[in-house]
C-alpha cells in the first residue's frame, strides 16, 4: 500500500512539473492568475466535450474558480477533444517512469480516474480526481486507492487484484531502485500485507478493513502526507 501512494505521489508532483495532456493541467495550476472567466468561457466552446459549468466543479472538488479555469486551460491546450484515452494515458504517464514499464499500472491508474467507465477520461474526472489526491482528508484518499484496487470494482479486493498492482508498481519503479529488488518481492509484501488487512480471513478486503489497517500503519501513514501542499 505504501508503494501505491509513494508512487501516486511521484505521478502527482511530475504532473504539476511538466507538459503533458495531463501533468500540463497540473503544471498550469502554479500560473492562477493568467487565468479570467472570459477567457475559460471562449474555451468552453470550443471543445467537442464541454465539461460541467464551474460552479458545479468547484462544489466537487477543494479547488478555487481561478484554480479549476487554470487546470482546464492546460487540459484544453493538451486534449482540444476534452478528453483523453486510455492509449494516450498510457503514453503519457510512461514520460514519468522511462527507465521501467508503466503500461500495466497506467491503466490501473486509468481506470481508477474513469468515473463514468467509459474509456476515456474527460476534464470532470481528471479534476476530481486530482482533488482528492491532492487535497483530500486521509479518509478520502484511501477511498481512492481502494477504488484503485479494487480492479473489477466489486466492492472488495482479493489477493490476486493487490498482486496485480503491486507487481505493476514494481515493473515500473521497483527493477531500478538500489539495491534491486528481488522477483518474489511484490508476492511477498502482498502476502504480508494482504494477511493483516483480512481480519476475518474471508479472503477478501473490504472497504472497511481496508481503511481501518491503513490507518493504523506508520509508512502507509507517512506516504500520504507526501501528496500534501504539492500545488
Amino acid at each position: 500500500m505504501g508503494a501505491v501512494m509513494a508512487a501516486l505521489s511521484v505521478e502527482a508532483r511530475r504532473r504539476l512539473s511538466r507538459p503533458s495532456c495531463l501533468s500540463h493541467c497540473g503544471h498550469s495550476a502554479a500560473r492562477y492568475h493568467r487565468s479570467d472567466s472570459s477567457d475559460s468561457d471562449l474555451e468552453l466552446s470550443t471543445v467537442r466535450h464541454q465539461p460541467e459549468g464551474l460552479d458545479q466543479l468547484q462544489a466537487q472538488t477543494k479547488f478555487t474558480r481561478k484554480e479549476l479555469q487554470s487546470l482546464y486551460r492546460g487540459f484544453k491546450n493538451e486534449c482540444p477533444s476534452g478528453m483523453v484515452d486510455e492509449e494516450t494515458f498510457k503514453s503519457i504517464y510512461s514520460q514519468f517512469f522511462p527507465q521501467g514499464d508503466a503500461s500495466t499500472y497506467a491503466h490501473f491508474l486509468f481506470n481508477a480516474f474513469d468515473i463514468d467507465r467509459n474509456g476515456s477520461i474527460r476534464f470532470e474526472d481528471f479534476v476530481i480526481g486530482l482533488s482528492v489526491l491532492l487535497r483530500g482528508s486521509v479518509t478520502e484518499k484511501l477511498n481512492w486507492a481502494f477504488n484503485l484496487y479494487d480492479i473489477n470494482k466489486d466492492g472488495y479486493i482479493t489477493k490476486e487484484e493487490m498482486l496485480a498492482i503491486m507487481k505493476s508498481i514494481y515493473d515500473m519503479m521497483g527493477r531500478y531502485t538500489y539495491p534491486c529488488v528481488r522477483d518474489e518481492a511484490p508476492s511477498e509484501h502482498v502476502d504480508k500485507f494482504f494477511q493483516k488487512m483480512d481480519k476475518n480471513r474471508d479472503g477478501v478486503v473490504t472497504i472497511e478493513e481496508f481503511i481501518e489497517t491503513c490507518q493504523k500503519d506508520e509508512n502507509i501513514m507517512n506516504s500520504m502526507q507526501l501528496f500534501e501542499n504539492v500545488i
